[in-house]
């Protein structure tokens, strides 16, 4: 790799931080087997992690694109679910870097799609997708329920990419039956305001199961989301249930993220669950809920909702924002 080429890419979680090396000289610029993990936690900043996985690869860079699950404002992010404050000026001195761009995970996820092949999605319903020609603009959508529910966009224009972060996971949550009104009373008793979060997320799966226990008059204990999806999976009804009515809630809520940002090219499906349930996601009532959307129940009909799949989008989605800026400086399309 040249050293010009070369930005060091990283997504940087509450638990854990990935790393890679990406050659933007190349067509497929992201170097898989340069992917390291590390707990978050090994170190005492963002920038000494960064420094011990240039010297582990003994590698070098002169940038870098970082996305973390946290707010970025301005010269400073922070991570939600960690200690690190990260000073962008501080990390690009300590690496000798001329240039460090702080990213929102979900930019990343966004930016990814520019990156994303056939073989990185999987496609949910009908409907199906295939990357666009060069020049040709595009309005996506994507959505992921992790810890929480992160919501953005990626619109295409004139070559360039461009990503919307959002806080689309805190609308309200609409119920769409008996059902699920009763799961919003449940809910409203303990939280007030029911955002689309406070379901579509993994704690969101541990609220659903709770509520369709207390409806059943059955009392579940404490429980991790992959307690309930372990029930689910040995035939346990009421987990089964809470599955159901997850997918058939993220399916309505992803339709609805489609019809507010006019993401008519597709919505893509990411975050720590969707791979988890992926085969449930085929069979659920994901896509009915997501088309379900009255008079424009057609128009869903062919929208693409697409499962991703590859095991690093916001390490892809860090390299897509570098070439992006890349093709800024030069002039040239994306």
């Amino acid at each position: 790799m040249s050293a010009s080429t070369t930005v060091l890419v990283a997504d940087i979680g509450g638990t854990n931080a990935r790393f890679a090396l990406a050659d933007l000289s190349l067509a497929a610029p992201l170097n898989q087997g340069s992917i390291v993990e590390y707990p978050v936690a090994q170190f005492g900043s963002l920038g000494d992690a960064a420094a011990h996985y240039l010297q582990e690869q003994g590698a070098t860079a002169s940038s870098g694109v970082f996305a973390v699950a946290g707010r970025v404002d301005g010269d400073e992010a922070r991570i939600t679910n960690h200690p690190w404050v990260i000073s962008r000026s501080r990390t690009a001195a300590q690496l000798g870097f001329e240039q460090l761009h702080l990213i929102n995970d979900f930019v990343a996820q966004a930016m990814s799609i520019a990156l994303l092949g056939p073989a990185d999605v999987v496609q949910i319903g009908g409907a199906s997708w295939e990357p666009a020609p060069a020049g040709e603009p595009r309005n996506y959508c994507v959505i992921g329920p992790g810890t929480g529910l992160g919501v953005g966009g990626l619109v295409v224009r004139d070559g360039r990419n461009y990503p919307l972060a959002t806080e689309g996971g805190h609308t309200s949550f609409a119920p769409a039956n008996p059902e699920q009104i009763r799961i919003l009373e449940i809910l409203s008793a303990q939280f007030g305001r029911v955002s689309n979060e406070r379901l579509v997320c993994g704690p969101g799966l541990v609220n659903i199961h709770r509520a369709l226990s207390e409806i059943t008059g059955v009392d579940p204990g404490q429980l991790a989301p992959s307690d309930v999806t372990a029930r689910a999976a040995a035939g346990d009804a009421i987990a089964t249930r809470a599955v159901e009515v997850f997918l058939e809630i993220f399916g309505a809520v992803a339709g609805d993220a489609v019809l507010v940002q006019g993401a008519w090219d597709g919505v893509f499906l990411t975050g720590g669950l969707v791979p988890r349930l992926l085969q449930q996601l085929q069979l659920s009532g994901f896509r009915p809920r997501f088309e379900s959307k009255g008079r424009f129940t057609a128009t869903m009909s062919q929208i693409p909702s697409m499962a991703i799949v590859h095991p690093c989008p916001g390490l892809l989605g860090a390299t897509a924002y570098a070439l992006d800026l890349q093709h800024a400086t030069r002039g040239t399309p994306a």
